[in-house]
């Protein structure tokens, strides 16, 4: 599984973004056009997630991401993880919505 970057998440047209933070923290600002599954409740949803599209796990810093990650690509789903998270695509510049 890749470790994207901002620029390279940003420029993905073909990927489900799926932020796995929790709903006060995706309040604060999300990746336009993700969907929100917390990691806790991953397990319990992931059949909401195509297993035909690529998915781009994103979180606040990169762990919980890789988490989730880790998890869908075992179950058989194309997965790249934004590496440093919303921080690093609020550092680079990228918007949120």
């Amino acid at each position: 599984m890749a470790q994207l970057t901002p620029t390279q998440v940003a420029d993905q047209t073909s990927a489900r973004v799926l932020d796995v933070r929790e709903p006060d923290e995706v309040a604060t600002g999300a990746i336009a056009g993700s969907i929100n599954i917390p990691l806790g409740q991953l397990a319990a949803r992931q059949d909401e997630l195509d297993s035909a599209t690529p998915i781009i796990t994103v979180c606040q810093s990169g762990r919980r991401s890789q988490q989730a990650a880790e998890f869908l690509a075992a179950g058989g789903h194309q997965v790249g993880n934004l590496a440093g998270g919303m921080n690093a695509w609020i550092e680079d510049g990228k918007p949120v919505a």
